[in-house]
This record gives C-alpha cells, sequence and structure tokens, in this order.
C-alpha cells in the first residue's frame, strides 16, 4: 500500500515498469491508463488518492457494482477528473474484469496470459517513446475490446502493459 505523504505521481512512478500480479495495483494502473488519454499521465498521476477513494480501494469487484447514484457522485466529486465517458469506462471495465472469471482466475491471470505468465522483452531503439505500440500490445487491446473494456486502445493498453511490467522494454543501439 502507498504511503500516506506519497502523491499520487510519486506513487505512480515507483509502481511504473514494476512486475505486478497484484489485481488492485493492476486496476489501479488501468485507471490512470484510462484517465491519461488526451491528458498525460502525471495529470491522471496527480489524482491516484482521489481514484482511491473514489473507486473503492481498486476493488473492481465493488466498483463493478456502481449505478446510477455513485456514478452522479463521481460527476459531483470537485476533485474527480469529471469526463463521463472516462467514469462509465472505469465501470465497464470492472465488470468486464468480473466477467473474466471463470475463464481465468482474475484481472492479472487475464493479463499475463497473455505472455505466458512471462515478462515480454520488447526491443526498442535508444530513445523512443514509451508509447511506441508493438504488436503485443494490439493483441491485447484487441482482445480487451471484444471483451467489453473501454477507452483501452492500442497505445493505451501498451502503456498500462508497461506500467504493469508485463512489457520490459530492451533498447537497443539500433535505428
Amino acid at each position: 500500500m502507498a504511503k500516506q505523504h506519497e502523491t499520487g505521481v510519486e506513487e505512480y512512478d515507483r509502481l511504473f515498469g514494476q512486475e505486478t500480479h497484484d489485481n488492485r495495483i493492476l486496476f489501479e494502473l488501468s485507471i490512470v491508463a484510462v484517465f491519461q488519454a488526451g491528458l498525460g499521465w502525471k495529470t491522471a498521476a496527480s489524482k491516484i488518492p482521489v481514484f482511491r477513494q473514489v473507486f473503492a480501494d481498486f476493488d473492481y469487484q465493488q466498483v463493478a457494482g456502481f449505478d446510477e447514484p455513485e456514478f452522479e457522485a463521481l460527476l459531483q466529486n470537485p476533485q474527480m477528473i469529471r469526463n463521463p465517458r472516462k467514469i462509465q469506462a472505469i465501470i465497464m471495465n470492472a465488470r468486464a474484469i468480473y466477467r473474466l472469471q471463470p475463464e481465468f482466475k482474475d484481472f492479472a491471470d487475464y493479463l499475463w496470459h497473455f505472455s505466458e505468465q512471462q515478462t515480454w522483452m520488447m526491443a526498442v531503439p535508444a530513445g523512443a517513446p514509451l508509447n511506441q505500440q508493438s504488436s503485443f500490445g494490439t493483441v491485447v487491446a484487441k482482445d480487451m475490446k471484444k471483451r467489453g473494456f473501454k477507452f483501452l486502445g492500442p497505445t493505451t493498453v501498451q502503456l498500462l502493459l508497461l506500467a504493469s511490467g508485463i512489457i520490459q522494454r530492451q533498447e537497443t543501439d539500433e535505428a
């Protein structure tokens, strides 16, 4: 669990790229991924303490049960990034995670199955941007879309996979 004095950006920076199978952390990283689209990771990550509070301490099972009253409360919260489509996407994504069972044990099992439970090494030219897409990230994004996930396209999923340590970048000298 994050230290009380740690800011959202510090927490995200600490978590980013660390291999995790923790469902709460994976859900947290997916929330940041959804909200960073069009805003940037620092803006989204700065809201992690707010996200933790309003999204049931990143318990996707609780968030999957959110209905109109919770949705409206999120839209009225002045500390939130109040984008109704993104808020609705988080609720829908929590429900999509819930529906992964019994095919998968949990969200971690689902995400890691694409790499056969191993870290996937991605060779990139030195200095390549983090959001450089890969065929691996595209495959995961297409499957997530088919399963009802929202706001998680190839670039966003690529960042989620990097953040969770499923993909590790290996810089090469080749341009």
